[in-house]
């Protein structure tokens, strides 16, 4: 592009990676002589930038980028920069995540071009709100449950017709990362179901994508305390085909970007790989907190968390709450489950109003505060068996309902508190299984010698994790002379004294066991392993 006329290209970055530029992109972008960018266009690590590359080494790169919450470049500034380099004679390429004329402010750019007498072209580009759910393996529309979709900006929530978009099959929100609590709540408020799907896709196409999955229940809950923007949020029955489409073809769980193996002194965890065996909507807290430390992270899930074989002890349960002097929580599963049977049995918190309630371990807590309830007990340490040492008042006669796994949970609480006279009411509020097969990452990781950490944060866990081993490895002699060579020169991290009991049992040893029994002690405790690895 060379010549006196200058030119501004408006071009679409797409959702990221550069394999999803349009030719017509990379052909501008190998000719251009100045670039100026958005914050989401992927620029990457200078100057190795894959789509940096594609940029002659002469060309001027300019960042405009606006980030929430973040000093940003005026878009009058950025409309004047376009018509300045324009009349210099500058071949420009703006480039603009995503497709320009989606939430792009494009009109604003064009119109300063034009009212300057600037010569412009608008390239397409493939949008998020196109790309991410695809990448996620979530199609838009279904001849049976999804016959539209419609597309709103998170910026200003209180503009939007949400009368209206509630009638609509399938909703995909752009830059709602830090509204999504705030979307959740508009749309139970005007009548969509609790138990609509929604899956929020951070930083689709990147190395670093992540992806959530749940329901308008408990998305909030499940990505609390995560970094969500920049994200894509999907909500309507289509999520739920994710699960069917992606099969083994596109897992959830995958190896960190390999980069991230590099040594970096300032994060303790820095090319070390941990495999994590918490449930798949349950790891992302963990698996962050292991990422910032520096470690390369696959996941294998060795539990799946369900509903169990039937509602209706829980129902009945719910049904007769003025009943109970005492509510018993010892787990996110259980209070998530608990309240999701409430909602349906048509009552919410104030049915509670009598009733005290009782939790373990701080997750537990949190949950139960995003529900805008304040425990009235956790024991000081996070444990089951502290709740009846530490138990506030005298339980003889009183009756105390305990909503629980329904298969493989640990007896000494009940045992022990009506051992001091209460009525304990155990009803079932959820399961916890044993997937069917071990994660394909992971079990090739196990086999190539590259896990440097396994971390079991209950017992369930532990054990699920010998079976799974044990399955994919069918047909050798025995499970001992299988599971010991791959455990050879791996660390096995505990979160605590049960969990570390079993690994004893199952698997021979435990090498570190965290001293405050949360994730985060968990975390601290493979961090100070490293230090002296």
């Amino acid at each position: 592009m060379t010549g006196a006329r200058g030119k501004v290209y408006l071009v679409g970055a797409g959702p990221g990676d550069v394999a999803y530029l349009t030719v017509r992109a990379q052909q501008l972008l190998a000719q251009a002589e100045v670039l100026v960018h958005d914050a989401l266009v992927n620029l990457g690590a200078l100057p190795e930038s894959p789509l940096l590359q594609l940029v002659p080494a002469s060309a001027e790169v300019v960042d405009v980028g606006k980030r929430g919450g973040q000093p940003s470049t005026p878009q009058s500034e950025i409309n004047r920069l376009l018509v300045g380099l324009c009349k210099a004679g500058k071949q420009v390429v703006r480039l603009k995540s995503g497709d320009p004329f989606i939430f792009g402010r494009c009109a604003s750019e064009i119109q300063a071009l034009i009212e300057a007498g600037c010569d412009f072209e608008v390239v397409p580009g493939i949008s998020s709100a196109l790309a991410a759910p695809l990448l996620a393996g979530i199609p838009l529309t279904d001849p049976a449950i999804s016959r539209c979709f419609a597309v709103a900006s998170a910026h200003d929530l209180d503009a939007l017709d949400w009368e209206t978009l509630v009638l609509v099959e399938t909703l995909v929100f752009l830059m709602g990362g830090r509204s999504l609590s705030e979307i959740v709540r508009m749309l139970h408020r005007h009548g969509l179901p609790p138990n609509t799907k929604v899956a929020v896709i951070r930083w689709a196409s990147h190395p670093e994508q992540q992806i959530w999955t749940g329901t308008l229940f408990d998305i909030v809950q499940k990505t609390a305390g995560q970094s969500l923007s920049p994200a894509v949020i999907v909500i309507g029955q289509v999520v739920g085909l994710r699960d069917f489409l992606i099969q083994d073809r596109q897992p959830e769980y995958k190896i960190e970007n390999p980069k991230s193996k590099m040594p970096n002194p300032q994060q303790p965890l820095s090319g070390k790989t941990i495999l994590v065996t918490r449930s798949a909507g349950q790891s992302g807290e963990f698996t962050e907190r292991l990422h910032s430390a520096g470690a390369a992270v696959i996941e294998m899930p060795a539990i799946e968390i369900g509903p169990p074989s039937s509602w209706e002890p829980l129902d009945s349960a719910i049904s007769r709450l003025q009943e109970f002097n005492w509510l018993i929580l010892t787990s996110t599963n259980g209070v998530d489950y608990f309240f999701e049977r409430l909602a349906a049995g048509g009552k919410d918190a104030r049915a509670l109003g009598g009733v005290k309630i009782a939790v373990v371990g701080e997750k537990t807590a949190a949950s139960l505060q995003q529900r805008c309830l304040q425990p009235d007990f956790i024991p000081p340490n996070f444990v089951a068996d502290a709740m009846v040492a530490n138990f506030p008042e005298n339980v003889a006669g009183k009756k105390i309902l305990f909503p629980r796994v329904e298969t493989g949970g640990r007896e000494v609480l009940v045992k022990e508190l009506t051992g001091q006279g209460a009525e304990v009411v155990e009803v079932p509020a959820y399961e916890s299984r044993c997937p069917e097969a071990i994660a394909p990452a992971a079990w090739e990781a196990l086999q190539r010698r590259t896990v440097d950490v396994i971390t079991f944060a209950s017992s369930k866990t532990v054990k699920n994790f010998y079976l799974l081993v044990e399955g994919a490895g069918a047909g050798a002699d025995g499970v001992a002379p299988l599971v010991a060579p791959l455990l050879e020169g791996v660390c096995l991290a505990s979160i605590g004294p049960q969990t570390s009991k079993t690994c004893r049992e199952m698997l021979g040893r435990v090498d570190v066991e965290a001293r405050e029994y949360t994730l985060e002690g968990l975390t601290q405790a493979i961090v100070e392993w490293a230090g002296t690895d």
